[in-house]
C-alpha cells in the first residue's frame, strides 16, 4: 500500500488554520472535516499564530530594507558563482 502525499494550497491551509484559531472544533474534528491529519492542523495553527504578525509589519522599516539589500546581494553572488562553475566545469572534469 503506497501513501500519496497531498500538496495543499496556501488558501486551504489558511482556511484550516483560521478554523483552528476560532476553535470551531477540536483538532481531531477539524482534521476529519477537512481531510487532514490533526497534527497537521495543529502545525498550521501554530504557524499562523507565530507568523501572522508579519502581515502587519511596517514595510518601510529600515530593517526590512537592509534585509532586502542583503538578499539581493546574495542572489547576485549565487548567480556569479553559478556562471563561474559552469564555465570551469569542462576544464576541471578532464
Amino acid at each position: 500500500m503506497s501513501k500519496i502525499r497531498k500538496n495543499h494550497s496556501a488558501n486551504f491551509k489558511h482556511k484550516v488554520a483560521i478554523a483552528a484559531l476560532r476553535e470551531e472544533g477540536t483538532l481531531v474534528e477539524l482534521g476529519q472535516r477537512f481531510g487532514v491529519h490533526p497534527t497537521q492542523v495543529g502545525k498550521w495553527k501554530a504557524l499562523l499564530e507565530k507568523e501572522g504578525t508579519a502581515l502587519f509589519e511596517n514595510k518601510r522599516d529600515p530593517k526590512n530594507k537592509d534585509r532586502d539589500c542583503q538578499i539581493r546581494t546574495l542572489h547576485e553572488k549565487i548567480g556569479q558563482l553559478t556562471v563561474e562553475r559552469d564555465f570551469l566545469a569542462p576544464i576541471l572534469n578532464r
